[in-house]
């Protein structure tokens, strides 16, 4: 099998950098340490709050990385003025409620066809790869491919919270699902509370090209250090792909 490409999501530096006000710890630093460990790309969620990632972060990142950055926002016409004024190499559309702790789950592409349209659209006339997340599910999948976006990501989240039986028919789920967005001709990537433990199976299926992960590394790094982190990461997908 092809390697599987690991984004890490730097968002929660800036949430602790945020806690206390300051520079630090900077989540652009963050980032180089993360590439220096063998992270593909870097992820990062501009929220409409401004809870963890600012505008400055976003622009150092586009101004200084030199792979790939992942702009994670909501499809709301401040979100795209921004996107469009840095033209990242990629936007995942995502799922945004101002109470949440995190996204809760995947967008609603089939119900919210009309209103994604534009948005996708638009973001990739200026050259950015646009990516809608996603839960597991077939119908999501079709309107995500009618909508003309090249890229899905499963939400993950419900199979890293279950446990035995309940875990495995999450897995079957985002098996199912990654197969049938490659028949879609989607490029397919998976993400959101992946750990050491839970990583494995999922970065197995062949049918994904990339996973997202950031909240774990993060607090791992607390106790490792994050290259550490990211690379213990980055040898547990490529055991489970049987590459290196």
């Amino acid at each position: 099998m092809s390697k599987l490409r690991l984004g890490v999501n730097i968002d929660h530096v800036a949430t602790i950098r945020n806690a206390r006000g300051g520079a630090h710890p900077d989540p652009v630093r963050a980032a180089f340490l993360a590439v220096q460990a063998g992270a593909d790309g870097i992820t990062a969620h501009l929220r409409e709050d401004r809870r963890h990632i600012s505008d400055a972060d976003i622009t150092a990142l586009v101004e200084r990385l030199t792979v790939p950055l992942n702009l994670e926002m909501a499809a709301t016409p401040e979100m795209l003025k921004i996107a469009l004024a840095h033209k990242p190499h990629a936007v995942c559309l995502v799922p945004e409620k101002r109470e949440e702790v995190t996204t809760e789950g995947g967008l609603d592409v089939a119900g919210l066809f009309d209103d994604l349209q534009p948005y996708v659209k638009r973001l990739g006339e200026a050259g950015s790869r646009v990516s809608l997340f996603i839960d597991p599910d077939i119908e999501q999948l079709e309107a995500a491919a009618a909508l003309g976006a090249p890229v899905c990501e499963l939400h993950t989240g419900a199979y890293c919270e279950a446990t035995d039986e309940a875990q495995m028919a999450e897995l079957d789920r985002i098996r199912k699902a990654a197969a049938a967005g490659v028949e879609l001709g989607l490029e397919m990537h998976a993400g959101h509370g992946l750990d050491f433990e839970s990583v494995m199976p999922v970065a197995a299926l062949p049918s994904l090209t990339e996973l997202n992960i950031g909240h774990f590394l993060v607090g791992e790094a607390i106790f490792t250090g994050l290259e550490r982190a990211v690379m213990r990461m980055r040898d547990l997908m490529s055991e489970a792909r049987g590459t290196t």
